[in-house]
Protein backbone atom coordinates (compact mmCIF):
# COMPACT_ATOMS: atom_id res chain seq x y z
CA UNK A 1 0.00 0.00 0.00
CA UNK A 2 1.15 3.25 -0.93
CA UNK A 3 1.16 5.91 2.01
CA UNK A 4 -0.60 9.12 0.82
CA UNK A 5 2.23 11.51 2.49
CA UNK A 6 4.83 10.37 0.86
CA UNK A 7 5.97 11.64 -2.57
CA UNK A 8 8.78 13.47 -3.82
CA UNK A 9 9.17 16.48 -0.97
CA UNK A 10 9.46 13.53 1.26
CA UNK A 11 11.75 11.15 -0.69
CA UNK A 12 14.08 14.66 -0.61
CA UNK A 13 13.30 15.09 2.83
CA UNK A 14 14.50 11.77 3.54
CA UNK A 15 17.84 11.67 1.02
CA UNK A 16 18.86 15.37 2.75
CA UNK A 17 18.64 13.60 6.85
CA UNK A 18 20.45 10.48 5.29
CA UNK A 19 23.66 12.46 3.98
CA UNK A 20 24.29 14.03 7.10
CA UNK A 21 26.88 12.64 8.61
CA UNK A 22 27.69 14.03 11.98
CA UNK A 23 24.94 15.27 15.51
CA UNK A 24 26.40 19.10 14.72
CA UNK A 25 25.29 18.67 10.92
CA UNK A 26 21.70 17.34 12.09
CA UNK A 27 21.58 20.14 14.65
CA UNK A 28 21.69 23.00 11.94
CA UNK A 29 19.17 21.36 10.04
CA UNK A 30 16.97 20.64 12.46
CA UNK A 31 17.48 24.03 13.75
CA UNK A 32 17.03 25.41 9.91
CA UNK A 33 13.75 22.93 8.98
CA UNK A 34 11.98 23.29 12.28
CA UNK A 35 10.66 25.30 15.12
CA UNK A 36 12.74 24.63 18.55
CA UNK A 37 9.25 23.56 19.97
CA UNK A 38 8.64 21.10 16.93
CA UNK A 39 12.07 19.45 17.41
CA UNK A 40 11.47 19.13 21.12
CA UNK A 41 8.11 17.19 20.64
CA UNK A 42 9.58 14.95 18.70
CA UNK A 43 12.62 14.51 21.40
CA UNK A 44 10.18 13.91 23.98
CA UNK A 45 8.28 11.66 21.56
CA UNK A 46 11.38 9.43 21.25
CA UNK A 47 12.28 9.66 24.40
CA UNK A 48 9.03 8.48 25.76
CA UNK A 49 9.46 5.15 23.74
CA UNK A 50 12.42 3.98 24.91
CA UNK A 51 11.12 4.70 28.22
CA UNK A 52 8.17 2.55 27.19
CA UNK A 53 10.47 0.02 25.51
CA UNK A 54 11.89 -0.24 28.94
CA UNK A 55 9.06 -1.13 30.97
CA UNK A 56 8.00 2.20 32.54
CA UNK A 57 4.25 3.41 33.63
CA UNK A 58 2.81 5.99 32.32
CA UNK A 59 2.62 8.43 35.29
CA UNK A 60 6.27 7.59 35.44
CA UNK A 61 7.11 8.96 31.73
CA UNK A 62 4.66 11.99 32.11
CA UNK A 63 6.78 12.96 35.04
CA UNK A 64 9.99 12.24 33.36
CA UNK A 65 9.22 13.83 30.57
CA UNK A 66 6.17 16.36 30.47
CA UNK A 67 4.61 14.20 28.14
CA UNK A 68 0.82 14.12 28.12
CA UNK A 69 -1.12 10.67 28.37
CA UNK A 70 -2.14 11.63 25.13
CA UNK A 71 1.14 11.48 23.76
CA UNK A 72 2.33 8.67 25.60
CA UNK A 73 -0.57 6.47 24.72
CA UNK A 74 0.11 7.63 20.90
CA UNK A 75 3.47 6.75 21.30
CA UNK A 76 2.85 3.41 22.32
CA UNK A 77 0.67 2.92 19.68
CA UNK A 78 2.72 3.73 17.20
CA UNK A 79 5.45 1.56 18.64
CA UNK A 80 3.40 -1.78 19.23
CA UNK A 81 1.13 -0.87 15.84
CA UNK A 82 3.86 1.37 13.66
CA UNK A 83 6.19 0.73 11.14
CA UNK A 84 9.03 0.38 13.15
CA UNK A 85 10.52 3.16 13.09
CA UNK A 86 10.82 3.77 16.95
CA UNK A 87 12.27 0.12 17.27
CA UNK A 88 14.74 0.53 14.32
CA UNK A 89 16.12 3.90 16.19
CA UNK A 90 16.10 2.76 19.56
CA UNK A 91 18.18 -0.45 18.76
CA UNK A 92 21.12 1.38 17.38
CA UNK A 93 21.14 4.27 19.28
CA UNK A 94 21.60 1.62 22.02
CA UNK A 95 24.90 0.84 20.28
Amino acid sequence: MTEKWKDRLTDQLCKAILSLETPEEVYALLEDIATIGEIRALAQRLEVARLLSEGYTYPQIAQQTGASTATISRVKKFLEYGADGYKTVLERIKE
